[in-house]
């Protein structure tokens, strides 16, 4: 190894620490859900309690699913996105369908905190 020089790393120095910084979930707290049955698939809007809405396609259901199919993957998605992103178990209640290929449900936090078993 003669004639060879090695360049200083960040690794030869004193370990640097970074310092995480609690920042806003990027993801708002769910408020309600509406799906659409379309012919390109299932399609959803999200909207959260302060003001903001996702919307999307429901990519693991087959566009030729039924309404309970297509239910139950939005509220576990959004059940999945409530608990990921701001650590709280919720309830996702549908509300009667009032016009056909569309449905609408309530997302309210459940009473069994996150961490617990129900």
């Amino acid at each position: 190894m003669s004639g060879t020089v090695s360049k200083p790393t960040r690794l030869d120095g004193p370990m640097v620490r970074r310092t995480r910084e609690k920042k806003r979930p990027s993801f708002g707290k769910p408020k309600s859900i509406v799906l659409l049955a379309t012919p390109e698939g299932w399609r959803h809007s999200v909207l959260t309690v302060d003001g903001g809405m996702v919307c999307g396609r429901l990519a693991d259901v087959p566009p030729d699913a039924g309404p309970a199919e297509a239910m139950a993957a939005a509220a576990a998605m959004v059940m999945g996105l409530a608990r990921d992103f701001h650590e709280e178990r919720v309830d996702v209640t549908w509300d009667p369908p009032r016009e056909p290929g569309s449905w609408t449900a309530q997302v309210t936090v459940s009473a069994t905190p996150p961490h617990t078993c129900a």
